[in-house]
């Protein structure tokens, strides 16, 4: 059965110093195709953040201002790698999930999900690249190490950087359905992986 909703959902995507642009901007082109989907990005301020390539996003609200999430997504990067011992941010991230309806997260950003208690008890998936490395995070996590991505009730994750499509593809078709989600495939020409557990790059990382 597909989630029920209101009229209007609100993607809020999660900026920090060193995301990665795919992980931001293949789940947006897809979810900004959809009419009834408003998109907006928290920061740790208001105003531009530094992705890894070095393009600047501008945040329309700080993290502090965020109220009630809808659909909060989580990008992977470089930053992450010091955002896992931030305890400031963690504390955030962690009320502003547990507040949200969605919470969802693209390659390593993950690993900040787990690092800020938010899928324990869940089942969930990462950049296969660094696996290793954001599965160490959290107590009560079943990660998957050949998934694309993991749907566990209110939990989406991916794994690396172009996965994020193929799960935001998975999204949609849960939130709407089937054809809606070709819709905005086809409007893209993006050809979606549709079984979450075809991985391929789990046999090129040597993964379970």
């Amino acid at each position: 059965m597909p989630t029920t909703f209101s009229d209007q959902r609100k993607l809020s995507v999660v900026l920090f110093e060193g995301f990665e642009l795919l992980d931001v901007f293949g789940p947006v082109q897809l979810f900004g195709s959809l009419p009834d989907v408003a998109i907006e990005y928290v920061g740790p301020h208001t105003g531009p953040v530094i992705s890894s390539k070095g393009a600047r996003v501008v945040a329309d609200l700080a993290y502090e201002d965020l109220a009630r999430p809808d659909i909060l997504m989580v990008p992977g990067g470089q930053g992450t790698r010091t955002l896992v011992d931030d305890a400031g941010f963690l504390a955030w991230l962690g009320q502003a999930g547990s507040r949200a309806d969605l919470v969802a997260s693209v390659c390593t950003g993950s690993a900040l999900l787990a690092a800020a208690g938010l899928l324990e008890g869940y089942s969930a998936t990462s950049n296969k690249r660094a696996f290793t490395w954001a599965s160490g995070f959290g107590d009560d996590v079943d990660w998957r190490p050949r998934a694309r991505w993991v749907h566990d009730r209110d939990r989406w994750t991916s794994s690396g950087v172009a996965a994020g499509m193929d799960m935001a593809t998975g999204m949609i078709a849960d939130l709407y359905d089937a054809d809606t989600a070709r819709a905005v495939t086809l409007r893209a020409e993006y050809e979606p992986h549709t079984d979450s557990t075809r991985d391929p790059f789990a046999d090129v990382y040597r993964l379970g």
